[in-house]
């Protein structure tokens, strides 16, 4: 099972620690580091009990001094998948699974504590904001791990902050509260997708930062993947023609050429939070 570990971040980061001995756990850290995305998923029914039970695994991850700021939004009525699946019609697969669950930050009860107790919330700036949001990120990626434990494939939907207040009117999301990212889930129809990732030269740091060749490493991670996991398509071809050489690196510099969720801390503001 160590080789496995090993051949499976090989495939993923194009190279692997060199580990010797195999840790406790060798298999579950395998299945981990072989995540796959899944957009596409199978007729058959989902337990509502079963995606209770993952949302209390999600919500059993660390929190931010106990305040506990995660909230997850389990939605499969109809009426509101379509009223969600409207808001971002250029991403299907929110609608393909049968369920959609949207992950929330909520700073909300925090400040609730003081209403009751008659004081002052004085640390109105922008960490209550920050501390909720990673609490929510947190809970997210503990649920996908939860769900493929289970065999359920997962798809994360980053654009539902895309049209955040309409979700959020959707959602009835009250002030404080606001959705972090969306997350299809499903059984799988298919194996799923893996994602090459940069070296681990490039994310792993000893003691300090170093970008020390980063150039050079990003150019070799775009034909790696380019080598596995090329574009099906390439983005604003009309703006910046075709790229013979496309690859992450110029996939993602396309990707952010236009404004994307420019007015996102315009929403959190009229969600009340002071973001100074």
């Amino acid at each position: 099972m160590l080789d496995r570990l090993k051949s499976v971040l090989k495939a993923r980061f194009g190279s692997a620690p060199a580990l010797n001995e195999a840790p406790r756990g060798v298999e579950v850290l395998a299945e981990m580091a072989n995540r796959r995305v899944v957009r596409r998923y199978s007729d058959r029914p989902l337990d509502p009990a079963l995606l209770d039970t993952l949302c209390a695994v999600a919500l059993s991850a660390p929190s931010k001094s106990d305040l506990q700021q995660a909230d997850i939004v389990i939605v499969t009525d109809k009426a509101q998948r379509e009223k969600l699946q409207a808001l971002i019609p250029e991403n299907p697969w929110a609608a393909a699974g049968p369920a959609l669950l949207v992950f929330c930050a909520n700073n909300r009860r925090h400040r609730l504590l003081f209403e009751w107790r008659g004081r002052p919330f004085v640390n109105d700036h922008l960490d209550p904001f920050f501390n909720a949001a990673v609490d929510a990120g947190i809970a997210l990626a503990t649920f996908i791990a939860a769900a493929d434990r289970v065999g359920l494939g997962t798809c994360p939907i980053s654009q539902i902050r895309n049209q955040a207040a309409q979700v959020s009117d959707v959602l009835g999301l009250p002030q404080h509260v606001f959705p972090v990212a969306g997350l299809g889930v499903g059984w799988p129809s298919f194996e799923g997708v893996m994602s090459p990732r940069l070296g681990l030269d490039v994310s792993i740091h000893r003691d300090r930062y170093d970008e020390t060749g980063l150039r050079e490493k990003i150019e070799a991670y775009d034909r790696r993947r380019n080598e596995t996991q090329p574009y099906k398509s390439q983005r604003f071809v009309d703006k910046f023609g075709e790229d013979p050489a496309y690859g992450w690196s110029e996939d993602k510099a396309r990707q952010y050429s236009v404004p994307e969720r420019a007015d996102f801390g315009a929403f959190v503001r009229t969600k009340g939070f002071r973001l100074d």
